[in-house]
């Protein structure tokens, strides 16, 4: 079983930027790991996931805003955001996938808000 453990939400204003982190911890293999995201009466939407072996996949309505990196020594995901817009706001919640396509989920973070004001 593994346990992901988010980090690093929070409020900020336009334009500003969080970074959000991830760490998995427990016996189970992970591939995939990732974000995503739900704002109030939206459905959730995949943000942006990295593979084990570093291939990376954007959201484009985040894409040239938002890196995700990790660090497979620590089993962390991070997710570096930057230019925020209002529009960001939601839950973000971390995911992970014994494959490497991350919307074959396996385990989730209980998530963090991120509140971005205008």
């Amino acid at each position: 079983q593994v346990e992901l453990v988010e980090s690093g939400g929070g409020s900020v204003q336009a334009g500003g930027s969080l970074r959000l982190s991830c760490a998995a911890s427990g016996s189970g293999f992970i591939n995939a790991m990732g974000w995503y995201r739900q704002a109030p009466g939206k459905p959730r939407e995949m943000v942006a996931a990295i593979t084990r072996g570093g291939i990376s996949n954007i959201a484009d309505s985040v894409k040239g805003r938002f890196t995700i990196f990790r660090d497979n020594d620590k089993d962390t995901v991070y997710l570096e955001m930057n230019s925020l817009k209002p529009d960001d706001t939601a839950v973000y919640s971390c995911a992970a996938a014994r494959s490497r396509w991350i919307w074959e989920v396996d385990y989730w973070g209980r998530g963090t808000q991120v509140t971005v004001s205008s």
